[in-house]
């Protein structure tokens, strides 16, 4: 039995538990549980949650991931659509797929696939017109999914291939949180949610194994992500490389991870800067003395210092993965409380994020919190892409295509909100701005464009 001292937070219902306010005011719920002790119990239905508040707490469950092994109700969902990928095998799994996947990330790698960014961000933003109204985070999952492509496959997918990827990923995301709230037999039924989920699921899966197998047969090396998983063989396992399955699992999580947190961290930064044009046109002021009208290449990068930090503060406000879940292996402590084998345990970017404690004006959109000349938050109080030996092995390559897409995007054009239209977050399995309508201007600064050309990839 879990130890008696860990409170429970107020207000729970029969049989429901703290659902509700997870759907309703999810953010704000999860701002209110420090103040309730530093490990706080709530409910799913009959599920008991131990949500971790304390930072040194969340990185010792972070560090220990034996311990605190992958699982949990939306662990146990995303494995359905991902399997078990990098994200969601478990820790006895987790060494040797990272192992064979860093390599598709390593630094050498890295410019290649921004020259893919660059290209893909400046055909979806050259298809813009002066007074369009944009659906934002639609458009970002647009242009993050071409980029995904581009880089995964080699620009090899055919349009009407990607666009039923998108809208598969769409589905399945969707349905991955609603789904953490169902309990055996309701995932079950029939109904137009459920069969929709399950379509595009299985759609998923075959598309990638499909391609998977078309590559193996041509045996060509493409320079491209999925390349670098088949060539990939593990010196610690005799040479051993991925099945045919890791390799499909581990790319539905690199194309979820790649289109949706990215879309939702740009589709987020454009609402900022429309709402703080003292930053905005600070942000203007540099990518048009970086780029000169052109599109931001990676080479570009080390000299967009406000970008990368409007990126990082964009982040801490709105981390896309903004609760997950852990599995307790073996009966340990945590702080004060005893944890049995079987727990499951929470933690949240989000809420670690927003503590007054930690960061000055947590909810003041302050780029320059990051600026190296000024005193720093406390270490390892950043989480977006969480901690310890499961971070998230392509976060230099999500800060790279975050950066050059907020900067092409912002040298080109000038975004302000429709009336009417204010964006609110919407959590699901990542943390999405809805009703972001906004109208776009051609920036006069912006209208001489470089010529110097961009090579696309095929």
């Amino acid at each position: 039995m879990i130890h008696d001292s860990v409170p429970t937070a107020p207000s729970a219902l029969p049989l429901l538990g703290h659902a509700l306010p997870l759907i309703r005011t999810p953010l704000a719920f999860v701002r209110s549980l420090p103040a309730h002790g530093e490990l706080v119990r709530i409910r799913l239905g009959p599920l008991a949650v131990m949500v971790i508040c304390d930072l040194d707490l969340t990185r010792q469950a972070l560090l220990d991931d034996r311990v605190f092994d992958k699982g949990g109700p939306l662990f146990d969902r995303m494995r359905e659509v991902l399997g078990d990928g990098l994200a969601t095998c478990p820790h006895g799994e987790h060494r040797r797929l990272r192992r064979l996947a860093q390599p598709a990330f390593h630094s050498a790698r890295l410019p290649g696939y921004a020259q893919a960014m660059t290209a893909r961000i400046d055909e979806v933003i050259g298809s813009w017109h002066a007074g369009q109204t944009l659906d934002v985070l639609a458009e970002m999952m647009t242009l993050t999914s071409r980029v995904t492509a581009a880089t995964m496959f080699s620009g090899t997918l055919p349009p009407t291939e990607q666009g039923q990827i998108l809208d598969d990923v769409t589905t399945v995301l969707n349905g991955v949180f609603w789904r953490m709230f169902l309990v055996p037999p309701l995932d079950r039924l029939p109904t137009p949610g459920n069969r929709s989920y399950e379509q595009a699921r299985a759609r998923l899966r075959d598309t990638f194994d499909r391609i998977i197998a078309q590559r193996r047969a041509e045996g060509t090396d493409h320079g491209d992500l999925l390349s670098a998983l088949i060539a990939a063989h593990d010196p610690e396992d005799h040479g051993g490389g991925m099945t045919d399955a890791e390799i499909r699992d581990t790319i539905v999580t690199f194309f979820i991870a790649g289109t949706e947190s990215t879309a939702s961290n740009v589709a987020w930064a454009l609402d900022l800067l429309a709402r703080h044009p003292e930053i905005e046109q600070r942000l203007h002021t540099e990518v048009d003395a970086v780029l000169g009208g052109a599109p931001a290449v990676h080479a570009d990068l080390p000299r967009l210092e406000l970008t990368g930090r409007v990126i990082t503060e964009t982040l801490r406000l709105y981390p896309p993965n903004w609760l997950f879940t852990r599995t307790v292996t073996a009966d340990t402590r945590l702080g004060g409380h005893l944890l049995p084998a079987g727990t499951t345990v929470a933690y949240s970017a989000y809420l670690i994020h927003h503590r007054p404690d930690l960061y000055d004006r947590p909810e003041v959109f302050d780029p320059d919190r990051w600026d190296p000349g000024r005193p720093q938050p406390p270490r390892h109080a950043y989480l977006p892409f969480s901690t310890g030996a499961r971070k998230c092995v392509g976060d230099t390559f999500g800060m790279n295509e975050a950066t050059l897409a907020l900067a092409t995007i912002t040298a080109r054009w000038r975004l302000t909100h429709s009336p009417g239209h204010q964006a609110r977050p919407v959590p699901r399995t990542t943390l999405r701005p809805r009703g972001l309508r906004m109208r776009v201007t051609p920036r006069t600064t912006a209208g001489t464009r470089d010529p110097r050309p961009i090579e696309r990839l095929p």
